[in-house]
């Protein structure tokens, strides 16, 4: 399963369809301004929030956090103790976790569990400009959750290079 999306800066406030490989919007990635933290919702073609996607306030490091109807589902973060510095690391609530490594900010990276890939996330094999691919590699993959942490570790990186 193919979703692309339309490359730009993930700001607060920048809403953005994300389109299934034919062309048909899938979810709208809406970015809330005027907030304390970095917020995001990822909502349905119909409005409904699938997932909120907000800061940590009180982290040591920059945090993100994934949360369904209220609860918590993942929380994602750059790996501690790793030398590639694009190397985030998802926990789940269920104790299941998720490797994300590769060229973050050129948008060429994976997702893995357990060394098994869920999704590769790359630009190169699109001839659409200003358009990367996120591509769902198993079938019994959660493609909102999915495309949460892709939408996650590409604001963390770009925060990151921000800092520095």
């Amino acid at each position: 399963m193919r979703f692309l999306v339309r490359d730009r800066l993930l700001g607060i406030g920048d809403d953005y369809w994300i389109e299934d490989e034919h062309g048909r919007k899938v979810f709208l990635v809406d970015g809330k301004a005027m907030r304390l933290r970095d917020t995001f919702e990822l909502k349905d073609t119909q409005g409904r929030v699938l997932v909120d996607i907000h800061q940590k306030m009180f982290a040591l490091r920059d945090t993100m956090v994934i949360e369904r109807d209220g609860e918590g589902l993942a929380t994602i973060k750059r790996k501690r103790l790793s030398l590639l510095r694009n190397h985030y690391r998802v926990s789940l609530v269920d104790g299941t976790e998720l490797d994300v490594s590769g060229k973050i900010l050129d948008h060429e990276f994976a997702i893995e569990y357990d060394g098994e890939l869920l999704a590769v996330i790359s630009r190169r094999r699109l001839h659409i400009r200003d358009t990367y691919g996120v591509d769902i590699v198993r079938e019994d993959a959660d493609p909102a959750l999915l495309i949460a942490v892709t939408v996650c570790v590409i604001h963390l990186a770009q925060k990151e290079r921000e800092d520095d």
